[in-house]
């Protein structure tokens, strides 16, 4: 069942501004694994000089997440999963985590 409009627009404050963003970074990281990795192993490598010496990694993870938050398809993509799982919670009371674990594992 798909949200109606009113429901939509019925977002709280947290919702849209902590919720969904916070679906989005989870997403971008994603995204940008490769940049990420390549970051985590320059500072691994790089030890107590990793702010000067990984700059240009640091700088194109920043640049590849940043283009994703300001992806307004993604907002959207996140909105929808993220109002789906809401109204999977209050048709079954039980959080979306929650229900994915109670999946037997022999399934």
């Amino acid at each position: 069942m798909n949200p109606s409009s009113e429901e939509v627009d019925l977002l709280r404050h947290v919702e849209k501004d902590v919720l969904i963003p916070k679906m989005m970074r989870e997403k971008a990281k994603e995204f940008c694994s490769d940049k990420v990795e390549a970051f985590t192993k320059c500072c691994q490598e790089s030890g107590f000089f990793m702010v000067i010496k990984c700059r240009e990694e640091n700088a194109a993870l920043k640049e590849c997440l940043t283009d994703r938050y300001k992806d307004s398809a993604l907002y959207e993509e996140c909105k929808q999963e993220y109002l789906k799982e809401r109204e999977e919670f209050r048709q079954t009371g039980i959080p979306s985590k929650k229900r994915q674990q109670k999946v037997p594992s022999s399934m």
